[in-house]
């Protein structure tokens, strides 16, 4: 297999599993607004130190001004209400705050900036905040609970998407009801 479509197919599965490489020091970790991770190298970037290495997100309580301002699409009047918006119970407050985004746009921020939330309790709202879940997955995700062990999740949601779409969306959520 020649060179570049190996690093391509390289960089597209260390994105779809949340990759837990860290920038260099005086790298710079923006990329373009764009496509959902798992569908572009450039999601490969990974986030600042600050970020929980499970996840490879930026926690919008514990974000520093800088650290946000990291996050395609994070504007520094976005980073300065995020900021002011904490704490933060779930991602609905965080959305509140990002207004003038396009869905797309909030999309890619979603794909750096998030707070895990918990499969049994989220509601349907929060749910459909998870880049490129609609109302279907939505379903699906809530058609089985309650969730005993993230294994559960990957067997279920397994049946409806392939492995590194399960592998993505488990980035997003927790169990701990």
């Amino acid at each position: 297999m020649n060179r570049p479509i190996l690093a391509l197919i390289l960089c597209s599965l260390a994105a779809a599993c949340g990759g837990d490489a860290e920038p260099e020091a005086g790298q710079s970790s923006a990329t373009t607004i764009g496509p959902a991770a798992g569908d572009s190298p450039a999601a490969a970037v990974a986030a600042p130190e600050a970020a929980p290495a499970a996840t490879g997100f930026i926690d919008p309580n514990t974000a520093s001004r800088e650290e946000l301002l990291t996050v395609p699409g994070i504007t520094p009047e976005l980073a300065d209400a995020v900021i002011a918006g904490r704490p933060y119970q779930d991602m609905r407050g965080v959305n509140a705050r990002l207004t003038g985004l396009s869905e797309q746009q909030r999309d890619s921020v979603y794909t750096r900036l998030w707070k895990p939330l918990d499969l049994n309790t989220a509601t349907a709202e929060e749910i459909e905040l998870i880049p490129g879940v609609g109302g279907r997955m939505r379903h699906e995700f809530e058609e089985y609970r309650p969730y005993r062990a993230i294994e559960q999740f990957r067997r279920e949601i397994g049946k409806y998407v392939d492995p590194a779409e399960v592998a993505r969306l488990e980035r997003y959520v927790v169990i701990t009801s």
